[in-house]
């Protein structure tokens, strides 16, 4: 559960950090897109051997594999919600003085958040994809331990729990994303009740 933790963690700021800078500044989104295209496009369980051999079968390795699945989907959402601002909001803030900065936290961030916390909700399922391969691929433990065990042993009753807890963990943080949605982003709700 602690590479998870770490590597969801990692996925996320890492995420709109890239994200954020990749929009901001057209010189970093000119570098880094085409390699972020290019990673994005490989399938990421076809790099687990390599992972594995960089970062070891302990920690280090579950949470490298884990953040190579699940950081794109946070980049790209933030990425895009950050360039979809409309520009006359901008120019808005800029008539009424607003400096550089306040425009970024006031207005680009806030009508982001939609898009942010979208590509969060994505993260969250290819994170727990990225545990279970991870757990296979290294020491067989965890969720990806039992699936294996009992995957071996044909105890196809039995294999179902870990799949259903699954579902049940990723229910649960799906919900726990979207909470945190309405909580970031109450002014959509109150758009909404509007019309």
């Amino acid at each position: 559960m602690i590479p998870f933790l770490i590597g969801l963690a990692i996925s996320i700021v890492g995420g709109i950090a890239i994200g954020v800078l990749i929009a901001q500044f057209w010189l970093i989104e000119y570098i880094l897109d085409p390699f972020i295209n290019a990673l994005y496009a490989i399938p990421r369980v076809a790099l687990v051997p390599l992972i594995i051999l960089w970062a070891g079968l302990a920690t280090a390795g579950k949470v490298t594999i884990l953040v190579s699945i699940a950081i794109f989907p946070v980049i790209i959402n933030t990425y895009s919600g950050i360039k979809d601002v409309r520009g006359s909001l901008i120019e808005i803030g800029r008539a009424y003085g607003a400096t550089e900065r306040q425009i970024f936290f006031k207005i680009v961030l806030p009508a982001a958040i939609p898009y942010v916390m979208a590509g969060i909700r994505l993260a969250v399922g290819l994170a727990i994809i990225g545990m279970i391969v991870a757990e296979f691929f290294t020491a067989i433990t965890g969720l990806g331990g039992l699936i294996v065990n009992y995957a071996n042993t044909f105890a196809t009753a039995k294999l179902f729990v870990p799949i259903v807890v699954l579902g049940l963990f990723g229910v649960a943080l799906t919900e726990l994303v979207q909470y945190f949605e309405r909580r970031l982003s109450r002014w959509r709700i109150l758009e909404r009740e509007r019309f």
